[in-house]
């Protein structure tokens, strides 16, 4: 089964890195999904660029209203993702841990995937 597993952290914590600290981190994150990847499938995944591009389109009629930034009311923001093939909700909760282990002040929030194709009926849950 696909899990997304969304990365959530304190941007200004992120950008304030220096480029080794950054560099650290990646590499041990790079280890953190060679282990990963003994017990699932590491798909595709993503560094999101700063929210202060992001934009949020909201709203009905018209093409709705375009602001600027991420609407959260939190100070973590969504980051980043990966994408994994695991057996069953345990598995993608233990890859989960396996990242927070060497990047533990990020959140990791780990949520089903849906497959959808368009003009195709959703898969009954």
């Amino acid at each position: 089964m696909l899990y997304a597993i969304l990365a959530y952290h304190v941007e200004t914590e992120v950008m304030s890195w220096t480029a080794a600290e950054d560099a650290s981190l990646m590499d041990r994150l790079t280890k953190a999904h060679e282990r990963v990847n003994r017990n699932a499938q590491l798909g595709p995944a993503a560094r999101l660029g700063g929210t202060a591009k992001a934009r949020t389109l909201r709203g009905n009629g018209n093409g709705g209203n375009v602001i600027d930034g991420p609407f959260a009311e939190t100070k973590e923001q969504l980051l980043g993702f990966y994408t994994i093939d695991c057996a069953d909700d345990d598995a993608a909760i233990a890859a989960a841990r396996e990242l927070q282990r060497v990047n533990p002040n990020a959140v990791y929030e780990i949520r089903p995937i849906i497959t959808y194709l368009p003009g195709t009926a959703l898969p009954a849950p």
